[in-house]
């Protein structure tokens, strides 16, 4: 996904008209995002990519609404482009035709495509539910939990980055700490493995034998990370940690969905609850050290799990190394984010850093530096959304 900036930070002069022009699209595009999820929660796209073209009464009857909504959806998302109309022009509304082209299917129902976004929208309808709090934690310097958010954030986020958690992905973005690629590669001599397999019990998997490749993903959501590390990695037992008990819920049915139940475990507990220490060969942090209210003790916990030749593989906000204003859409959009849910969700948790989502290269390397690494590394992965880094001790 690419999200570069046309706006420039030099010669910037305020302009009244400018910015009446940029909320009246943002208020444009607020409104059809919702009514996008609107298809999303209802089910119509894929209603319409399962039947082509229909009728408003078509739409109605195969998808339980009633025919008057969905004539206005349809005709709202054929003017705002997402659905085209087909066959001849119709005078009386309910007799037009609409479709659902192939390439937006990509994007509204595909959810390992790399364009899938029809997350985001009840990501953004989560945030308006909670505004009430938001604006009393704007006066009492509290925060909102991020369980207040619900299941349109949780969903929205993980749906998101979902697309990019392919093991080929992961697997380049772990080839950027060549020895640790090397380890998780290595295929286990067949005592190992069939040592490893014995371990069914979850309790007994926690503590794992010498020899074992061992990967950690810390706030790891719903877990389709942590399951790409599996896949990634076969000779690997993965696994994940999160905080969030629905989100570790919903892990470990999609583990057991993906035939990996077996090799993945999903734990609600931070790093300090984990009984590996030393044992660790990668820990990963996949867009969450800056949603972390102590991101030096998450850290500071995860570098007693690693082995001598153990790393630390962090990606988070591709943010500018300065602070500049105007500035560029990826800065926009997670300060927007950071004022409306990541910072709030942490001063909830009792923060105990000014964090935010805007987690620029220098507070990362102080956060590392404080919690006892050695080196910290900017790594040579490209990614339009995402800075990697890597710790070693």
């Amino acid at each position: 996904m690419n999200v570069a900036s046309d706006r420039s930070t030099s010669g910037y002069a305020p302009d009244a008209e400018r910015l009446a022009e940029e909320l009246f699209t943002g208020l444009r595009s607020a409104l059809e995002i919702l009514a996008v999820d609107v298809g999303v929660r209802r089910g119509l796209y894929e209603v319409l990519a399962a039947h082509g073209a229909m009728t408003p009464h078509d739409l109605a009857k195969a998808a339980g609404i009633h025919p008057r909504y969905a004539r206005e959806w349809l005709e709202q998302q054929a003017v705002a482009g997402v659905l085209i109309v087909t066959g001849a022009a119709a005078h009386d509304g309910y007799d037009r035709r609409y479709e659902l082209p192939a390439e937006h299917r990509r994007v509204l129902l595909d959810r390992d495509d790399p364009l899938y976004l029809a997350t985001g929208p009840q990501f953004i309808s989560s945030i308006a539910e909670v505004l009430p709090e938001l604006l009393e934690a704007f006066g009492s310097g509290g925060g909102v939990p991020y369980e207040h958010y619900g299941r349109g954030t949780r969903e929205g986020i993980a749906g998101l980055n979902r697309p990019m958690y392919q093991p080929e992905t992961v697997a380049t973005w772990v080839a950027a700490l060549p020895e640790v690629h090397r380890r998780l590669t290595e295929r286990a001599e067949p005592a190992e493995r069939t040592e490893r397999t014995a371990r069914t019990d979850r309790s007994e998997r926690s503590a794992p034998h010498p020899g074992a490749r061992v990967v950690v993903d810390l706030g790891c959501g719903l877990g389709w990370s942590t399951l790409a590390l599996a896949r990634a990695f076969p000779e690997a037992r993965v696994t994940g940690i999160d905080l969030d008990t629905a989100s570790i819920e919903q892990a470990r049915r999609n583990a057991a969905e993906a035939g990996l139940g077996e090799r993945v475990t999903f734990e609600v507990t931070d790093a300090a609850g984990l009984r590996l220490d030393g044992a660790v060969d990668l820990v990963t942090v996949f867009e969450a050290l800056h949603d972390m209210a102590d991101p030096v003790g998450a850290l500071a916990s995860v570098r007693g799990l690693l082995t001598p030749a153990g790393a630390v593989l962090v990606a988070d906000e591709k943010v500018s190394e300065e602070f500049t204003a105007p500035g560029p859409d990826v800065d926009r959009l997670n300060y927007a984010f950071s004022v409306l849910h990541c910072l709030p969700a942490t001063r909830a948790e009792g923060a105990k850093v000014e964090a935010g989502t805007v987690l620029r290269p220098g507070i990362l390397r102080d956060y590392a530096h404080e919690a006892g690494y050695g080196t910290t590394r900017i790594l040579d992965v490209d990614h339009d959304l995402w800075r990697f880094y890597g710790l070693t001790v």
